[in-house]
């Protein structure tokens, strides 16, 4: 399905830009540019959807919704939304990090005014679009803007703490709840509007440009969102709408309790019983957003780790049998066959192995996994099968200038040894190794194009606070670097389409 091809790691929120945030404006467009002059056709993101715990792309509130902190309030100007006046030049944020609670108080009033303009006859020409999007979404849209609503009513807090009578959606206090927050849920529907419109410019600008965006789907869901709450009969689940199971993994040589996730999961049996309907529309909708899709934690669809409520770390949990190739079968009975890569990072069991090389796809390897373990260490490149795809490191890793550094002496003399690299430019001999392997899709984040320590690393498993807030300060770094990468591209032959675009993109 994949040809050879490369490209660059970035979520939207690390972009630069002027309001504290990155989003889909004009920066957006310009990593756009600069990605197709250096003769990449793949640009990978982060889980699109409004951010929950710690800030987190991966614990949103929904799995179908975007992130209104993404919504570029400059062009909320240029549509008529906003008045250049509501928007000051300089809004005091930092440029190197994201002051999520900040940004989130500041953006939202202005989405707020636009809102207000909007119901009050500014930009008509976005009516009818409005109106479309309404109709197109709801079965999700409605669901997501009434348990945003709630949860606004109820000071912020989960839906499993509000009155018993709010807490499952068919009731007829719901009902009475929908027509008496009539102005909050309209708000919450024009935000992922405001969202749909912007991504719907961006997108076909990047697949114009022979980019791919590819998109990210956890394996599990946030307890505390429209997912659970308007689902709970696809989840494990008491009457009160708590787990009496959660999703983590095991103790192993990083970890000596595991890590407990929190997350509920899935009654896969029920899910069974009507086709995997929930999923089939998650994934259809992330297919919407995006042209490829990495699913995040793979190893959960063969078995998954499940610790019993109330337990402190994840030491006492079973491995529980999932939907394995049946899940995938029905719904590419529906979907057709999808262009996916699998997150199979870990102690992967024969299972897991057999499930993803039946499936045929593409697995992940990591470049900073390979050393330490002798030359049959299959993150190693001379190790790496073609239908893979590899990294210098991801969005959990340290940066691969930050990694190196940590090193004892005589594992960085090895790693120097295998890459023929000198300590200063380790990070580009990474990246050289992983373009030059036989991995049909390799990827890098930006932090490791432009040489950045740890300072600038994504996220750090396991620590709750100050993860996902790195930004570049601008484009211009990476822009000096962009030759480097169109050389080695084209040396080793990536300069194609990961894979052809399906025809409602062209």
């Amino acid at each position: 399905m994949y040809q050879r091809s490369s490209g660059l790691l970035c979520h939207v929120t690390s972009l630069p830009g002027a309001h504290g945030v990155g989003d889909l404006g004009k920066c957006a467009f310009e990593f756009v540019d600069l990605l197709a002059r250096a003769d990449q056709h793949l640009w990978q993101v982060l889980p699109l959807g409004p951010a929950g715990a710690g800030d987190s792309p991966y614990d949103s509130r929904s799995s179908f919704a975007g992130n209104p902190l993404m919504i570029s309030i400059s062009r909320l100007v240029e549509s008529g939304l906003l008045r250049v006046s509501d928007v000051p030049e300089t809004a005091g944020f930092p440029d190197d990090r994201v002051e999520f609670k900040r940004v989130e108080r500041w953006k939202g009033r202005r989405l707020r005014r636009a809102f207000d303009n909007f119901q009050s006859g500014k930009a008509p020409s976005l009516q009818s679009s409005y109106e479309e999007f309404e109709t197109a979404a709801g079965e999700w849209l409605d669901d997501f803007a009434l348990y945003q609503a709630l949860r606004e009513k109820h000071d912020g807090s989960p839906w499993y703490t509000w009155p018993p009578e709010l807490r499952r959606p068919g009731t007829d206090v719901v009902s009475r709840a929908r027509s008496t927050l009539t102005s909050e849920i309209a708000f919450h529907k024009f935000v992922q509007f405001l969202f749909q419109l912007q991504w719907n410019e961006l997108k076909p600008y990047a697949n114009a440009r022979g980019i791919s965006i590819m998109g990210d789907i956890p394996i599990y869901v946030a307890l505390d969102s429209a997912d659970v709450w308007a689902n709970q009969d696809q989840f494990v689940l008491d009457d009160a709408g708590q787990p009496t199971v959660q999703a983590g993994v095991p103790p192993d040589l990083f970890t000596s309790d595991g890590q407990l996730w929190g997350n509920p999961v899935y009654d896969w049996d029920r899910m069974a019983q009507d086709d995997y309907r929930w999923w089939e529309r998650r994934i259809r909708r992330v297919f919407e957003l995006t042209d490829i899709v990495r699913i995040d934690h793979f190893r959960g669809f063969a078995a998954g780790w499940q610790v019993p409520a109330g337990e402190k770390t994840a030491r006492n949990g079973t491995w529980v049998t999932g939907p394995g190739r049946d899940f995938f079968d029905r719904l590419e009975e529906r979907l057709g066959r999808l262009p996916i890569v699998v997150e199979d990072l870990g102690v992967i069991t024969p299972d897991v192995e057999a499930l993803r090389d039946g499936l045929g796809y593409p697995g992940m390897k990591v470049l900073q996994f390979a050393f330490g373990d002798g030359p049959d260490n299959p993150y190693l490149p001379h190790n790496i099968i073609p239908n893979s795809m590899v990294y210098t490191g991801t969005h959990d890793n340290e940066t691969s200038a930050g990694w190196f550094s940590g090193l004892p002496t005589p594992e960085q003399r090895h790693v120097q040894k295998y890459l023929r690299a000198n300590r200063k430019s380790i990070h580009l001999d990474m990246i050289r190794a992983a373009w030059s392997s036989v991995a049909v899709l390799a990827c890098t984040p930006v932090q490791d194009l432009l040489g950045l320590g740890n300072e600038a690393r994504m996220n750090v498993p396991g620590v709750a606070t100050r993860n996902w807030g790195w930004r570049l300060q601008d484009l211009e770094r990476l822009r000096r670097r962009s030759h480097f990468l169109q050389s080695i591209t084209e040396l080793y032959g990536r300069n194609h389409a990961p894979l052809e675009f399906r025809e409602e993109q062209r």
